[in-house]
């Protein structure tokens, strides 16, 4: 593992990571640490807490709303692509019982 230092919002982090995700990690901070100057930007929201907890929320929506690459599931949300996959996991829990008493 390599440590890291890192700033965000102005505070100072240590890190640890493997080499090889080294430049995603760092890809990673800086995307935190834009979203809450932004955030910290709008002058609505002043608590490092907040600032951090909407920052947080806007990388997740961004992070649901993005599109599966071209193929079967192109233009599928990766948000739907998960509620579909979480209600095919909720039929088969319903289905099991039936299917093992019948056995």
């Amino acid at each position: 593992m390599e440590r890291i230092d890192v700033s965000i919002l102005g505070r100072d982090y240590s890190l640890a990571c493997p080499p090889s995700e080294k430049d995603a990690l760092l890809a990673a901070v800086r995307h935190v640490d834009q979203r809450m100057l932004g955030v910290k930007g709008s002058g609505k929201v002043t608590s490092n807490e907040r600032i951090a907890v909407m920052a947080a929320i806007q990388i997740a929506n961004e992070l649901l709303s993005m599109r599966a690459p071209d193929g079967p599931l192109g233009g599928v949300a990766l948000g739907d692509f998960k509620r579909k996959i979480d209600a095919m996991n909720d039929m088969l829990d319903q289905v099991q019982p039936v299917v093992q008493q019948s056995r």
